[in-house]
């Protein structure tokens, strides 16, 4: 088979991984904390027909290589960490971080999960679950004689008891951060998993050490944007085209040799 056929057939798989990562992201416009991915490309092995820098006489050398290459692939996708708008809820337990950090979420085999969706409410027992019923970490339980809540902008969380039994301080929120944000591997129901590319999670109160802080009753809507991943989508169908193009040339160009040599 012709080589340029295999580097066009890369070029088409190619486009359409990027494809699927770009329908990801526009299905996810409306996720609470989605962070877009975007496709990373690198070329394949190259041929070398010739060595840059060869000797092509006895005082002579090859100025420039002969290099062909074999293709392209995706070898990476990447989470783009940049803040999501702010959407305003006035639900008291509608959390957001303006910065950097995630909310710890306990999962069912004992290890910790992270996320940017700090759309909470209470379980029977009156702890911070997430819309799938995980609990948040480190448990936060709120007694049944509450009649309103306050989280700071500090993590912290405080009550106003009924019948005028005045505030009582419950704990304080901890959020997570990350060397590499961007190696934090997605699990689906927004949360992400730490991995050895991500480093070991930095665990303290919002606010220090430059983590970010807490706003009660907003939520942090996705950060994609449209208009750009509709761009991408044109760009990407535009060089799957070309790429389709290019097979029907060589096809072309072997059935002409085919049928007149």
């Amino acid at each position: 088979m012709d080589a340029s056929l295999w580097v066009a057939k890369t070029g088409l798989d190619a486009q359409q991984s990027r494809m699927n990562v770009i329908s990801n992201n526009l299905a996810n416009v409306n996720t609470t904390g989605f962070k877009r991915d975007r496709a990373v490309f690198e070329d394949l092995l190259y041929q070398n027909i010739r060595q840059a820098g060869g000797q092509t006489g006895a005082d002579t050398q090859a100025p420039t290589g002969f290099y062909l290459g074999t293709g392209v692939r995706v070898m990476a996708t990447e989470k783009i960490a940049t803040q999501g708008n702010t959407i305003t809820t006035e639900n008291a337990l509608d959390l957001s971080i303006a910065g950097d950090g995630y909310f710890q979420i306990a999962q069912p085999d004992g290890t910790i999960a992270y996320t940017r969706d700090g759309n909470f409410n209470l379980d029977n027992a009156g702890q911070l679950v997430t819309s799938q019923g995980q609990l948040l970490q480190p448990a936060i339980v709120i007694p049944p004689n509450a009649s309103s809540i306050t989280i700071g902008q500090d993590g912290t969380v405080s009550i106003e008891l009924q019948a005028g039994g005045g505030q009582q301080i419950l704990g304080q929120l901890q959020i997570a951060r990350f060397i590499n944000p961007a190696g934090l591997q997605a699990m689906g129901q927004n949360l992400l998993k730490e991995t050895p590319a991500s480093g070991a999670p930095v665990v303290g109160a919002p606010g220090d050490a430059g983590a970010g802080t807490v706003r009660q009753g907003t939520l942090e809507a996705s950060n994609v944007n449209v208009v750009e991943e509709m761009v991408n989508m044109i760009e990407t169908q535009r060089a799957y085209e070309i790429n389709s193009k290019a097979i029907s040339s060589v096809d072309g160009m072997l059935q002409y040799l085919n049928n007149n040599l």
